[in-house]
This record gives C-alpha cells, sequence and structure tokens, in this order.
C-alpha cells in the first residue's frame, strides 16, 4: 500500500519543491504531489524538509570499527552507525596493505554485502597499495609497489566484484596498462599520495584515471614550472576532486579554488574518517598505526601531521546549513554528488530529514 510523507520542502538535485506529499511505494519513493488522495496513510513531518541521503565514497572506519579490522560486524557496524550522521551508502576503504590482508577484505566483504541494515554498501575502495613513498601520509610504504592486473583479478574474483575503485600513483611502473585494463574491468581508477609531473598525471588521465585522492592532500603541489599533481586536478577535465571540506585538511579559500577551477558538479565531498568518528578524544589505531586523537584532531603518535578530523560530528551541521540554503549552482553544486549521487546509483533513494529553518 502506498504511503505519503508531508513535509514543508522536498529537495531535487536541481530544485526543491514546497510543501506536498512523497509517495513511498514498496522500498522506493514515488512522485510528488501538492495533494495526497482522499484517505491516504500519512507520515507527518511538517515544519521539515525532506533530503535524499549522504553518499561518502572515501570511508576507512566509524564508530569505533575499520575496515582494517576485517570481520563482518565492522560492516554492519558502519552500516548502522552512519544513518545517524544522515550518510545512507558509503565505500568502505581499505589502507595499503599486503595483497593477501586486502584479499582477505574482499572475502570478507562480499560475503556480508546487501546483509547490512542500515547505510548500504555500494562497493569496496583500495586506496592503495600502489603509492609512492614522499606522500604516504598514513600509508605504510612497506606494501607498496606497482601495479598489478594479476592482483586486480583476484580482489575481483574474491569481492565477486565488489571492488569499484582503486587508487595509485601515476609515477609508478606500467600505471598506463593497469589503468586501461582496471577501467576496462569497471574499476573506477583514482590519483593520490603521489610525486607525480604533471604530465606523468596527464597520461594517468589519458589512460582511464578519474578521481582524484582527496585532492590537495597527499600529492605534489602546483609551482609555475611544475604544474603538479594539484595543476594536474586543476587542468585536466572530466576527472572528478575528492575534497575533505573539514576546515583543517583543506583551507576554506583553497577549497573555494578548487570549485572554480573544477566546477562544482566534479568536486565531491568525502570525510576519509576512521574509527576514532563520532568518538571522544584518546588513543587509536589506523590499520597498523597508533594515532592519538586531540580536539577533535587525528595525528599519528609521535607526530603533528593531521591525518583526519572529526568531520562526521559536523555533518549535522552541514546537512542544515545545506538544507537552510536556497539551491543555486553556487550553494548546492558541491555537494551534488554527495548528497545526490544515490539517484543515479540504481538504488533507492533514502531520506534524511532536517527541521526547515533558515538560521543556523
Amino acid at each position: 500500500m502506498t504511503k505519503y510523507i508531508k513535509a514543508d520542502e522536498f529537495y531535487y538535485p536541481y530544485h526543491v519543491k514546497g510543501a506536498g506529499y512523497l509517495a513511498i511505494e514498496g522500498d522506493s519513493f514515488g512522485d510528488w504531489q501538492a495533494e495526497a488522495p482522499h484517505g491516504a496513510d500519512i507520515i507527518d513531518y511538517t515544519g521539515f524538509s525532506v533530503a535524499p541521503g549522504l553518499v561518502d565514497t572515501h570511508i576507512h572506519g566509524f564508530a569505533g570499527v575499520d575496515v582494517m579490522d576485517n570481520h563482518q560486524e565492522v560492516f554492519e557496524t558502519m552500516s548502522q552507525a552512519l544513518l545517524g550522521a544522515g550518510v545512507t551508502s558509503f565505500l568502505p576503504t581499505a589502507l595499503t596493505a599486503s595483497f593477501e590482508t586486502l584479499d582477505d577484505i574482499c572475502r570478507t566483504a562480499a560475503d556480508f554485502a546487501g546483509k547490512e541494515s542500515g547505510a548500504r554498501i555500494q562497493g569496496l575502495f583500495f586506496e592503495g597499495p600502489y603509492f609512492t613513498e614522499k606522500y604516504k601520509g598514513a600509508q605504510n610504504p612497506s606494501y607498496m609497489k606497482n601495479p598489478s592486473t594479476a592482483e586486480l583479478d583476484q580482489w575481483l574474483d574474491s569481492s565477486k566484484g565488489l571492488l569499484k575503485k582503486i587508487a595509485l600513483a601515476p609515477e609508478r611502473g606500467e600505471v598506463e596498462d593497469f589503468i586501461d585494463y582496471a577501467t576496462r574491468k569497471n574499476v573506477i581508477v583514482a590519483l593520490g599520495h603521489s610525486d607525480a609531473t604533471y604530465q606523468q598525471a596527464a597520461q594517468a588521465v589519458e589512460a582511464g584515471a578519474s578521481v582524484w585522492v582527496h585532492a590537495y592532500n597527499g600529492m605534489r603541489g602546483l609551482n609555475h614550472r611544475e604544474p603538479g599533481m594539484v595543476g594536474a586536478v586543476f587542468n585536466l577535465p572530466n576527472t572528478y576532486a575528492e575534497l575533505i571540506c573539514d576546515g583543517f585538511h583543506v583551507r576554506p579559500e583553497a577549497c573555494q579554488i578548487l570549485m572554480r577551477e573544477k566546477g562544482t558538479d566534479h568536486v565531491v565531498l568525502i570525510t576519509d574518517s576512521m574509527r576514532a568518528a563520532g568518538l571522544s578524544d584518546g588513543e587509536y589505531y589506523l590499520g597498523e598505526f597508533p594515532v592519538i586523537v586531540k580536539d577533535g584532531l587525528f595525528c599519528l603518535f609521535g607526530s603533528h601531521s593531521l591525518i583526519f578530523t572529526k568531520l562526521y560530528e559536523q555533518i549535522n551541521v552541514l546537512l542544515s546549513l545545506l538544507i537552510g540554503m536556497r539551491i543555486n549552482d553556487r550553494c548546492l553544486g558541491v555537494s551534488r554528488p554527495l548528497l545526490f549521487s544515490a539517484t543515479s546509483s540504481g538504488v533507492p533513494m533514502m531520506i534524511r530529514v532536517a527541521k526547515s529553518s533558515s538560521k543556523i
């Protein structure tokens, strides 16, 4: 039987519909209409706005668990806890590790996918191991190496096709052949943790790479004589830049420059969060590395290098801000891939309900 959600506003990718009713037909949303049929079953959210759920395409952990823990309870814990942050689908993300460890993660995820009771798993993302050491960040250089199509084939087999995205450094050996092979296997190739020149990055994109891993962070910067990775992010069309928009990883002015250069439809907000996200300050582990969390900032133990922040504690503020704004290209465009990518994924939209207000 069809039910209807009654609310003050309904947020669509390019416009807002006013007060009305949104049909729920089985496990999918139907059409908006100004009036509900006589005698309809109404779910009343008067005073609220309705928007699609957030989609996080780069997330290592949350609520005390991490993908590198490699057991099914990790995926269910993340699935359940992420709903509280408004996230309704995600790509569990693994760090650089041994071939065997990543293969085990593929098997665990494949066995569990489809059983999650909260936010949906849309695929796996391997952030590594095909990086270089200079911009390693929190990745273990002991496992870094040149890409291998044989390894990719095994991971795709073990994951039953769940591996959807893999990141590498363009300056690695035989990269272009690997990228071409991966994209023909319908695996998205991202570029990051790299000291590549502009030309090396451009060649990787020409081979089929299409995503930049957390733009600015973990990559060679822009110089007027060697534009580097950041210059390639700005200048190469038809590519998508991940952005950790927490006010710490990237200054707001740099975020504005990126959005202006890429176009807002080619910037994707991510969290890159780890197990301590959503928890109190203290000591945790990120893969094999001890991490200290103080005042919401995450650093490797014994280092002052920022690796994460408690971005998910700001998600409700971000969402309220987006809901409170009137839609236009400037204010909503950057969030469109994050807020609305579920609509193009083949997965029925889920909603996040927030109070309707122009005050933050």
